[in-house]
C-alpha cells in the first residue's frame, strides 16, 4: 500500500519523465517511442521503480541498454526539474510495462 506522498512524487515523477523523454532526452530512446505507464517509488524516497511502454517491442533490450547507461544523466536533467519540490531524487530503475503485449495475446487466444 502506498502512500499518498509516495503516488504524489510518482506522478510527479511520471510526467516529468514522459515530457522529458519526448523533447530532451530523445537521443536515449534508439528511435523508439516510449511511454512511461508507471512509477513506483519506495517509501523512503530513495528508489523509483519507471515502467516503461516500448514500441517498438523488438527495441525494447536496446532501449534499457541506452537508459541504463544514461542513467545518472536521466537523475540530473530529472533533478534539475523536480529539485524544489522534493528534497531527494530517487535512483531510478527502468523496467518493462509488457501489459499490452499481454492484452494483444490474451485478444488473438479469444478471438481463436
Amino acid at each position: 500500500m502506498d502512500s499518498i506522498r509516495q503516488n504524489k512524487v510518482g506522478r510527479l515523477i511520471q510526467r516529468d519523465l514522459s515530457e522529458m523523454f519526448q523533447k530532451e532526452c530523445k537521443e536515449f530512446t534508439v528511435g523508439a517511442m516510449l511511454s512511461v505507464t508507471a512509477v513506483r517509488v519506495s517509501p523512503d524516497m530513495s528508489y523509483a521503480r519507471v515502467y516503461l511502454s516500448i514500441f517498438p517491442s523488438n527495441l525494447t533490450e536496446k532501449v534499457l541498454e541506452s537508459l541504463a547507461e544514461k542513467n545518472k544523466s536521466i537523475r540530473f536533467i530529472l533533478g534539475k526539474k523536480i529539485g524544489k519540490q522534493t528534497r531527494i531524487i530517487p535512483e531510478l530503475k527502468f523496467f518493462v510495462d509488457d501489459s499490452l503485449d499481454y492484452i494483444d495475446k490474451i485478444d488473438s487466444l479469444l478471438k481463436q
